[in-house]
């Protein structure tokens, strides 16, 4: 049976499911390559309050893949920056990240967006059409590669 996904901006009422989502994914997969002040910074930064103050000032926006009334991936993003991406691993290899990616892209109309991906997530940055752009770096306890993406342009 296939599923059925809905994308949307995020529903401020879901923050702390969308929330719950990013830190449960990010423990299992990400946490275990970081120092332990690389996963209290992460934490800090995913707090409710953070993330909250962020979307009040305008200074993030997120995108939300629901599958079957439950939230399955989340993107998080300013501008032309990704700061979090993450997806339920039931339903890695679906597309959602990408999907997730598009609505960023075509909402902010930007031609060029970078991250700072950790290491776990850097292929799936690749098949997105990102590319390194610096060696690993570790920022706060956090292990990160620059990457950035060009949209590509078209003449009309």
């Amino acid at each position: 049976m296939t599923e059925h996904f809905t994308f949307s901006e995020l529903d401020p009422v879901r923050l702390h499911e969308a929330l719950s989502l990013v830190r449960d994914v990010f423990l299992e997969f990400q946490a275990p390559g970081y120092f332990k002040e690389g996963v209290q910074e992460f934490m800090r930064f995913t707090e409710p309050e953070t993330i909250c103050a962020m979307l009040s000032e305008n200074k993030m926006r997120i995108w939300t893949c629901i599958c079957t009334g439950r939230i399955v991936g989340v993107l998080a993003a300013r501008n032309d920056h990704i700061h979090l991406l993450f997806v339920d691993k039931r339903f890695h290899r679906n597309g959602i990240a990408r999907q997730l990616f598009n609505r960023m892209v075509e909402n902010f109309n930007t031609s060029e967006v970078t991250v700072y991906s950790s290491p776990y997530a850097v292929e799936a940055y690749r098949k997105l059409g990102f590319a390194d752009t610096d060696k690993e770096q570790i920022v706060n306890g956090m292990r990160m590669i620059p990457m950035k993406f060009n949209r590509p342009q078209f003449d009309l």
